[in-house]
C-alpha cells in the first residue's frame, strides 16, 4: 500500500512516538525489539540494530508508515497467535505475535522471520522490509516476532503456521505451496520448519513450505526431504561462512531438490534487502525462485 498524505511518520519522528502511538494499541512496542540493550538510536534515521549493517532509514520509515496508514484504515496489522490463557502461562510469549502485510486476496503466503542470534528478533531491518516487498507483489506476508531461544522461536513459528492455517478463510491466504523466510537465526528457523515441519515443534501435522528462502545463516542440517532452497550471504560475512553455505545446498541439489545460491562480494552480515548494494534484487531472484515451485 502506497503512504497516504496522514503517514506521519520520517526520519526525524522517536522510536518511542511510532511504539507508543495509540493506533498500534499495545503492539506498537512489538515493531521495536524487545529488549532495547539491542538497538541504538532515538529516531527512524538514527536506528541501528546489534549484527546487522545497511540498514536504510527510507525503508524503517516506509515500513511504519504503512502499518500505520492500515491500523488507521481499520485493517488488522497484527494477529496475536497465543491466547490470553497461555500468555498467562508463559509471560515470556507476551512478546510474540504475526504482523500482517496483505496482499491480494486469495494469494499464497509467506512468513518472514528475523534473526537476532535467538537473542531478539530483528524485524525492522530483516523481515519486515521482506513482507512489504512481498506484499507489493500480491502476495499474503507475515513477519513474526518470536522470543528468544531456538527451540522456543521454532516452537512460535509452527505455532504461526498453525494458526495462518486455522485462520485462512479470515486472513484470505491460499496454503498451498506457502513459503518461509529468514535471516540468520530466522534462517535457521526457516530451514528447521521446513526439514520437520511445524508438528515437530509443538504445531499442527501440516504440509511443508514450497520453498525455504534463507539469508546469512551457517545453518548445515539438513534432510533427504527437505523443500526447495534459496539462499543468499555476503563473503565477507564474519559470522555465517557463505562457504558453509554453499556446501549445504550442493548437498541438497546432489539430492535432487531443487536449489539456488548467491554470494556477494565485498558484503558483512545482515543486509536485509540489500538496497543500494551489490546485493540488491535479491529479493525478486527469490520470488522467482519461489514461484518456480508453484
Amino acid at each position: 500500500m502506497e503512504e497516504n498524505q496522514t503517514s506521519p511518520y520520517t526520519v526525524d519522528t522517536p522510536i518511542s512516538d511510532v511504539m507508543n502511538d495509540p493506533v498500534f494499541g499495545e503492539y506498537g512496542r512489538l515493531i521495536f525489539p524487545v529488549d532495547s540493550g539491542y538497538y541504538s538510536g532515538d529516531t527512524l534515521g538514527e536506528l541501528r540494530l546489534t549484527w546487522y549493517n545497511y540498514i536504510d532509514p527510507e525503508e524503517t520509515v516506509e515500513i511504519v508508515n504503512s502499518l500505520h496508514d492500515r491500523a488507521q484504515a481499520g485493517e488488522t496489522v497484527f494477529y496475536d497467535i497465543y491466547t490470553d490463557e497461555e500468555k498467562a502461562e508463559d509471560p515470556e510469549k507476551e512478546d510474540t505475535g504475526l504482523f500482517f502485510f496483505k496482499g491480494e486476496p486469495g494469494e499464497k503466503f509467506a512468513v518472514c522471520n528475523a534473526g537476532g542470534g535467538f537473542a531478539y528478533a530483528g524485524a525492522i531491518q530483516d523481515s519486515f522490509p521482506h513482507a512489504l516487498e512481498l506484499s507489493k507483489k500480491g502476495y499474503n506476508a507475515f513477519a513474526l516476532i518470536y522470543r528468544p531461544g531456538a527451540q522456543t522461536a521454532c516452537e512460535d513459528l509452527a505455532r504461526a503456521i498453525s494458526f495462518i492455517f486455522d485462520h485462512a478463510e479470515e486472513l484470505e491466504v491460499d496454503t498451498d505451496c506457502y513459503s518461509l523466510w529468514g535471516g540468520s537465526a530466522g534462517g535457521r528457523m526457516a530451514a528447521w520448519l521446513g526439514s520437520y515441519g511445524p508438528a515437530a515443534f509443538g504445531g499442527e501435522d501440516l504440509p511443508q513450505p514450497g520453498a525455504v528462502v534463507m539469508q546469512y545463516t551457517g545453518h548445515s542440517d539438513y534432510t533427504e526431504n527437505d523443500p526447495p532452497t534459496f539462499a543468499c550471504v555476503g563473503e565477507r560475512d564474519g559470522i555465517a561462512s557463505w562457504r558453509t553455505m554453499e556446501g549445504r545446498l550442493q548437498a541438497m541439489s546432489e539430492l535432487r531438490i531443487p536449489t539456488e545460491f548467491h554470494h556477494y562480494p565485498g558484503l558483512p552480515h545482515g543486509f536485509g534487502l540489500g538496497t543500494g548494494t551489490v546485493a540488491e534484487g535479491w529479493l525478486d531472484e527469490a520470488v522467482a525462485f519461489w514461484e518456480a515451485q508453484m
